[in-house]
């Protein structure tokens, strides 16, 4: 006879035998309906089927951890179909040997989030990052080692593993074979050295446990050694401006090449305080390169604000940037950033980049704010290229598997010089031969460049695939892509946006009159949008920009999205919120003005502490019934001019500014509901500053506040 004891051992052991056996064989289950994720020289491949993915940045650490449900599905909402994200080293081991994963640190809470919404996750872990935060990501400490960063030597690599080990735990059970979101990681960011300790860190990373799909590297600057081909699929990027160059005029460096089309991969304007581009670069594409994807992971979604260079950019800046890479062949469009964020607390320091800190330290970023301008803000606030990508990346989703294997070609010419407007900028994207003499494909129009007005091109006939458009004029400004022989129509001077239920919807050009030639011999001419109700033929719906822009969005973008876009384009489209006029009153003028001097980095340098003391202040008293400010419901405007700005609350800093023309913003739901009053500081702007400041902004000397207006969801 079995002891009660042992028996109950006995039970209990069985019991673990047949639960584990059981999340085995579940498991077991869920791994066989993972899809399987491969690539070749075209694209990825998931479960047999090409793909164009869209991929967003949205760094986790910089947004409050009750937010990130809201934002994520904000995020997806847009037409995005991966997210990508940094994990900052400094966010997570700010002090030696003590790893933090609480809170808005936590990597697993986010990555269980991006789960529940079925978002795919690439990881960046670093050890470097960049991402304008201090030291690139390198915590202070590992400056005092006495070692050499980014390097094969074993003392660095030692503490890479024990970094990588720590990412590790937040990942186990959530790698894309687990059924969970992270498909792929990026090793390092922006290295230039040999390849082999990109490798090393891949070989760091698989010996924790990493185990993914595939790895990603960025495909700038060029290696000086490379990595042996697949191990890691290079991305590349472009931006419309930058704050980190050193120049402080409208318009200067390369960015300008960001909106032609063109067979070159990389860009000679990305991280010019960091690297020197050759200048024949546009000519020496490495033939390996070919042999990859063509992906992008930094398109400038929008641009952060240097104390020392603040562009404004404009929504057609992303468009064109968007519509421009596709048309050069690239399948993964990548946007930096996609959603902004805020600096979380430091411990010891700050956590933005400076030029005073111990590595990359090459401008002065604000203490907190991390907004980008992106398509999704700092508060989750949608930005009008938020609305204006959405067509593009549902397009992408339900022409994917058709666009993915065609080839681009580029019967204009390439390499234009700034502003140059003698022709119209267009591309083909097309299956089989470039000759383009039959088959399917697209025609690619970009008449649009950030700071020139290219002129209206008139009687312009373009040809591919076979097909003879009729004769267009296209404006200025336009941005359009045309399809030839897809779905039965064989061609179209309207932009196709998605295709559901056996519905086909397409995007009126604005300025364009619209044609519609079927491969059944009909030809539909000067062609009214109908709205989605009604089809201008058979199956075909033609909607408007606005329409395309909204096209399946259920408003569930929320009050911030709302709020945006009464700002930028005055457009009402009876959005349920209302704006209460917030007081203010002034209690200090402003004392002497600071003298503006040039950092280690040879910018100016932002403003320190003791400069903070002369600020002028403002007393902003919030209305008295806290309940208002519930999650996403109630954003604080400051409309004012100066030089920047910062927000305090019980003398707490909670948001800062840099003056560039558009209105400093704070999402109230963050505070404590037992402050009433918030102190707003700013600093005087003086007009001999070496700050490049953009036309939108008022260049007036001194300091004002015209309004501060506090937006409610009224839902």
């Amino acid at each position: 006879m079995v002891p009660p004891p042992l028996l109950f051992i006995m039970c209990k052991q069985k019991t673990l035998f047949l639960l584990c056996a059981l999340l085995t064989s579940l498991s077991t289950v869920i791994a066989q309906d993972v899809p399987a994720v491969t690539w070749d020289s075209k694209s990825l491949i998931m479960d047999g089927r090409r793909v164009c993915p869209v991929m967003g940045e949205m760094h986790y650490s910089r947004i409050p951890a009750d937010e990130w449900a809201d934002e994520i599905r904000k995020v997806k909402e847009g037409g995005v179909t991966m997210i990508a994200t940094y994990v900052f080293w400094n966010h997570i081991e700010e002090q030696e040997g003590i790893f933090r994963w609480d809170g808005q640190r936590s990597l697993r809470s986010f990555l269980e989030a991006c789960k529940e919404e079925q978002m795919p996750v690439v990881l960046r872990i670093g050890p470097f990052c960049h991402g304008e935060v201090r030291n690139g990501g390198f915590p202070d400490w590992i400056f005092t080692k006495g070692i050499k960063l980014r390097d094969t030597n074993p003392a660095f690599l030692a503490y890479v593993e024990k970094l990588y080990r720590q990412v590790y735990t937040q990942v186990q059970g959530l790698q894309w074979k687990d059924g969970g979101p992270v498909i792929a990681a990026q090793f390092d960011n922006e290295f230039r050295g040999r390849g082999e300790y990109l490798m090393t860190l891949k070989e760091i990373a698989e010996k924790v446990g990493f185990d993914l799909p595939f790895y990603t590297r960025t495909g700038w600057p060029e290696l000086r050694t490379p990595v042996p081909f697949g191990e890691m699929l290079p991305l590349y990027g472009d931006y419309a401006d930058g704050f980190w160059d050193k120049d402080i005029s409208e318009g200067c460096g390369n960015y300008y090449k960001a909106f032609n089309f063109k067979a070159f991969r990389s860009s000679t304007a990305i991280a010019t305080d960091q690297f020197v581009y050759s200048q024949n670069a546009n000519s020496q594409q490495p033939m390996a390169n070919s042999q990859y994807p063509y992906f992008t992971c930094e398109l400038g979604g929008g641009m952060a604000t240097a104390y020392h260079r603040r562009p404004y950019l404009y929504p057609e800046d992303a468009y064109s940037m968007a519509l421009v890479k596709l048309g050069s062949g690239s399948n993964l469009l990548g946007y930096y950033m996609y959603h902004g964020g805020t600096n979380p607390e430091g411990v010891l320091h700050t956590l933005n980049e400076c030029q005073t800190s111990p590595g990359t330290a090459n401008n002065d970023l604000p203490v907190m704010t991390y907004d980008f301008q992106a398509p999704l803000g700092e508060y989750g606030q949608a930005y009008p290229q938020y609305y204006m990508l959405r067509p593009l990346h549902l397009f992408m989703h339900d022409w994917g598997e058709a666009l993915a294997p065609m080839e681009a070609s580029f019967p204009a010419p390439q390499d234009l010089k700034k502003g140059e407007d003698g022709q119209l900028r267009w591309a083909v994207r097309s299956e089989g031969a470039k000759s383009e003499k039959s088959g399917s494909g697209f025609i690619f129009i970009n008449n649009y460049e950030r700071f020139c007005k290219l002129s209206e091109k008139k009687n312009v006939q373009l040809e591919a695939c076979g097909v003879k458009l009729p004769k267009l004029t296209i404006p200025s400004g336009c941005m359009a892509i045309f399809p030839l022989n897809i779905d039965g129509i064989r061609y179209a001077t309207a932009q196709l946006v998605a295709r559901r239920k056996g519905k086909i919807y397409m995007m009126q050009i604005p300025g364009i009159s619209t044609a519609i030639s079927l491969q059944n011999g009909k030809t539909l001419k000067n062609v009214k949008p109908r709205g989605t109700e009604i089809p201008v033929y058979d199956n075909i719906y033609l909607i408007t920009k606005a329409e395309a822009e909204n096209l399946f969005l259920d408003n569930g973008s929320g009050l911030m999205a709302q709020v945006s876009r009464v700002q930028e384009v005055q457009e009402f489209n009876n959005f349920q919120f209302s704006i209460l006029n917030c007081q203010f009153s002034k209690i200090k003028e402003a004392g002497p003005m600071r003298s503006i001097v040039k950092g280690k980095a040879k910018v100016a340098e932002a403003p320190s502490e003791e400069d903070w003391l002369q600020a002028a202040i403002y007393q902003i008293t919030l209305p008295k019934d806290s309940s208002l400010f519930t999650l996403h419901s109630s954003l604080l405007s400051i409309n004012y001019r100066g030089d920047c700005a910062r927000l305090y609350a019980d003398g707490r800093l909670v948001a800062d500014n840099f003056y560039y023309g558009r209105p400093f913003q704070f999402g109230l739901w963050r505070l404590s509901n037992s402050v009433k009053e918030l102190e707003l500081r700013i600093l005087p702007f003086q007009p001999d500053a070496p700050i490049y400041l953009p036309r939108e902004s008022d260049k007036s000397p001194g300091e004002q506040v015209n309004k501060i207006e506090i937006y409610l969801d009224n839902r």
